[in-house]
């Protein structure tokens, strides 16, 4: 998978708070959660970012609750995926579980000033930034990871794998 989009940095420990605030839980609607993506570390995050942007953390990135609605409204909002240089460990099971690619780089986030582009392929393991041609190494998502993403999520990756073993 490639993802290539604008840079959208955010600094360390941002929490499922900050990603999506407590206050918007009342609903589970992908879109009405992306209408409040980021809302406390940014507020204008949702007007200035694009389809296919990029966000990127510093440490522990997700922290906090283990609210699935965090991925779902970045993912809902059009960002193509997240790089940071850590995330909490129920985030990162949650990102996958909700269909969003995420990925660690500690470097990245030290080199790139936020606006810039980068094109990161998943298959290869690299991020590049498009205007130095500076290139950085991730772990690739491993095919099966793959396959919960490009499925849209493990609930969907399931239904789809049910559908394929009852018409054999």
């Amino acid at each position: 998978m490639i993802f290539k989009g604008k840079v959208w940095k955010f600094g360390d420990n941002i929490d499922t708070d900050a990603i999506i605030p407590a206050r918007y839980l009342t609903t589970s609607d992908p879109l009405e959660l992306a209408a409040h993506c980021m809302e406390d570390a940014d507020p204008d995050f949702v007007k200035k970012m694009q389809a296919g942007d990029i966000i990127l953390g510093g440490e522990n990135f997700g922290c906090g609750s283990s609210r699935e609605h965090a991925p779902i409204a970045i993912k809902a909002a059009g960002v193509s995926c997240v790089i940071a240089k850590s995330f909490a460990r129920i985030f990162y099971r949650n990102a996958f579980n909700m269909g969003l690619p995420i990925f660690e780089s500690a470097e990245l986030a030290d080199a790139i000033k936020e606006g810039e582009e980068v094109t990161v392929d998943s298959a290869k393991g690299t991020i590049i930034i498009t205007d130095s041609n500076k290139s950085f190494t991730i772990n690739p998502i491993p095919p099966f990871m793959e396959e919960l993403i490009n499925d849209g999520g493990l609930m969907k990756h399931i239904a789809k794998t049910r559908g394929k073993n009852e018409t054999k």
